[in-house]
């Protein structure tokens, strides 16, 4: 019993289905508790509300501390539950977890208020900065921001190497500047450190222009400078901009991959030859309560749910498919109809691949339709599937299985 609790307190905080309505509604409880909190913090800076509602922004960082410690508990609780931390001890799979980046944000968002009170005071502003911490917070409920940081932290040493370039082109143009105007301009550029404000002020396009050359040579060489401003900094925007757009198309095609490969139908197929099937599935999104199929109506595609709950009703059972799963692969192998009634429990976002598509593949591939017509000829006839129908045995083995272990 405590295991199943464990396992489903970590699926509410740290990765929950995107059909998991607690999940989701926990996520966005402690996302506007962050922003309430940020914005507190901000508006008592203004004198007029920080001495007005002085009461009211102490009872949101009483409750704050409250709920942000239950998370921390309860995060530092389940850490074994991690998959990278499975193997650990417990004790040492919480002391691992407590270096997390995102667990020493979660740390330092209960540590400020705990400070004011061992100090016995309520002046919340003197840890203003500490509390501001808590904005980093957010970066959890977002797989955008998560997928931005990691971007940038692959990219690092070309970021790195950006930043050494723009700080030689700074040098370079605060000592030309130094060189052509500090007899003139002493108290602006008398020396090289001086320099370098008007150099950082004009490559960034800033240009606040209380500092500005005023010998022609000094003035080409800040046109030159103010161009040079824009290719600097496109480079670095740039190399994490395509980082980024590298990290979704890899997540997602992780994930797709994932799917693909576990259907009997496709497992045993070479890397590229996966990668040229996955080149065929075509999005599909299902609103809530939506039917996604019918029973007796011709089956032409199977599916790969991406995301979301999927019932289906067959004559004598109902079960649900969730996240990874797949239906209908015999549809893809010959012309059949429809065995189950399948319903959209919650927004679904699915794959589909079409028979026609899949069969203009292994007339194009030989390889790819050599392959398929051996695994048809070894499956169909010896494996049980729904009669005349598009379900087969061990697809439904596989949704009994998920929905009588919630744990695995």
């Amino acid at each position: 019993m405590a295991g199943r609790t464990k396992q489903r307190v970590f699926e509410i905080l740290e990765e929950g289905a995107a059909g998991d309505s607690a999940s989701h509604f926990v996520d966005r409880m402690l996302a506007l508790l962050v922003i309430l909190n940020v914005g507190s913090v901000v508006l008592e800076t203004v004198p007029a509300y920080g001495e007005r509602y002085r009461q009211a922004f102490l009872v949101i960082e009483l409750v704050s501390l409250f709920v942000f410690t239950v998370e921390y508990v309860l995060r530092l609780w389940t850490a074994d539950q991690h998959g990278a931390l499975r193997h650990l001890p417990s004790w040492l799979a919480r002391l691992r977890y407590m270096a997390y980046p995102a667990a020493i944000v979660d740390l330092l968002a209960i540590l400020p208020l705990y400070a004011l009170l061992f100090f016995e005071t309520t002046d919340l502003r003197a840890l203003l900065l500490f509390r501001l911490v808590r904005f980093l917070k957010l970066a959890r409920f977002s797989p955008g921001l998560a997928s931005l940081g990691n971007a940038v932290i692959s990219e690092r040493r070309a970021l790195v190497g950006s930043l050494i370039i723009i700080m030689g082109v700074v040098l370079t143009s605060a000592t030309v500047l130094y060189i052509a105007e500090r007899t003139i301009q002493p108290e602006a550029f008398g020396s090289i450190p001086a320099a370098m404000w008007w150099a950082i002020a004009t490559l960034t396009t800033v240009g606040y222009g209380d500092v500005v050359p005023v010998t022609t040579f000094g003035k080409v060489v800040a046109g030159i400078v103010m161009l040079t401003g824009y290719a600097m900094f496109a480079l670095p925007i740039g190399i994490v901009a395509t980082a980024f757009a590298r990290e979704i198309h890899q997540r997602d095609f992780v994930v797709t991959w994932g799917m693909v490969a576990r259907v009997p139908l496709f497992a045993s197929m070479s890397a590229a030859e996966i990668a040229e099937v996955m080149k065929l599935l075509r999005a599909q999104r299902v609103e809530k309560g939506a039917i996604i199929s019918r029973a007796g109506e011709d089956a032409h595609s199977m599916y790969f749910i991406a995301s979301g709950r999927v019932r289906v009703e067959l004559p004598n059972q109902t079960f649900e498919l969730s996240d990874g799963a797949f239906f209908g692969e015999i549809a893809v192998l010959k012309r059949t109809a429809r065995s189950a009634h399948m319903t959209a429990l919650s927004i679904c976002n699915l794959l589909a691949l079409d028979a026609a598509d899949l069969h203009v593949l292994m007339d194009r591939n030989p390889t790819i339709g050599a392959h398929i017509r051996k695994v048809v000829r070894e499956r169909i006839g010896e494996e049980i599937v729904t009669p005349g129908g598009d379900l087969t045995e061990e697809e439904i083995r596989a949704a009994r299985k998920a929905s009588d272990d919630p744990d695995d």
